[in-house]
């Protein structure tokens, strides 16, 4: 690879990040303004609302981009908030599932404008 190529794929990451980091920085100010979620939490109800309320664990670790333990420091939180409960798996007692509760789905639907209308601002 030339060095001019090398800079210009360099150049693309940098404006790669540059462009999450706004988009991220914009959902998670108006998300915690408006709705006190965080944008992994709004991710994870999201997810959860998607795969018709429950999901497994693992499953809902993939959606939020997170490694298994912060994925479950987040669901913990959540619970406590009472936005998500969690279950064992009955066919594998080594799966949980994770589930939207009515709080959790009444957030989501809340915040779910604030969300795509922050994307329409910062993605356009």
């Amino acid at each position: 690879m030339s060095d001019v190529a090398e800079l210009s794929l360099v150049e693309e990451w940098h404006q790669l990040l540059a462009r999450h980091a706004a988009v991220f920085n914009a959902l998670e100010c108006a998300l915690q303004e408006e709705h006190g979620l965080g944008v992994s939490e709004f991710e994870a109800l999201e997810a959860l609302a998607v795969c018709d309320h429950q999901c497994r664990a693992a499953d809902l670790t993939e959606a939020v981009h997170l490694s298994q333990s912060a994925t479950s420091r987040l669901v913990a939180r959540m619970e406590r908030e009472g936005l998500v409960e969690r279950a064992m798996c009955d066919v594998d007692r080594r799966g949980i599932f994770v589930t939207l509760t009515e709080a959790g789905w009444t957030r989501f639907r809340t915040a779910k404008p604030t969300h795509r209308r922050v994307l329409r601002e910062t993605l356009r």
